[in-house]
C-alpha cells in the first residue's frame, strides 16, 4: 500500500488576502481561485501554476506571494 501526498501552497493578495491555492499531485500542480468551484487546471511546473492563478486574477492585479502550507 503506497500514500500519496500533496502540498498546499497559499497565494496571498497585495492587502494579505487568500487569492487561491496551487497544490502539488502526482500529475502535477492543480492552481485554484479562492472561493472557486472548480480549479483553473492542472499544469506541469509551479511556475506554470503561478502564471495561470496570476493572469485569473482581476486585472492590474499585484502578482500574488506565495506560502507553502
Amino acid at each position: 500500500m503506497s500514500t500519496t501526498s500533496s502540498t498546499l501552497w497559499v497565494a496571498y493578495g497585495a492587502e494579505g488576502n487568500v487569492v487561491g491555492t496551487i497544490r502539488r499531485e502526482e500529475d502535477g500542480y492543480i492552481a485554484t481561485i479562492a472561493g472557486a468551484d472548480a480549479s483553473l487546471g492542472t499544469y506541469p511546473t509551479m511556475e506554470i501554476a503561478k502564471s495561470a492563478l496570476h493572469g485569473h486574477l482581476p486585472p492590474g492585479s499585484d502578482w500574488p506571494r506565495f506560502q507553502e502550507h
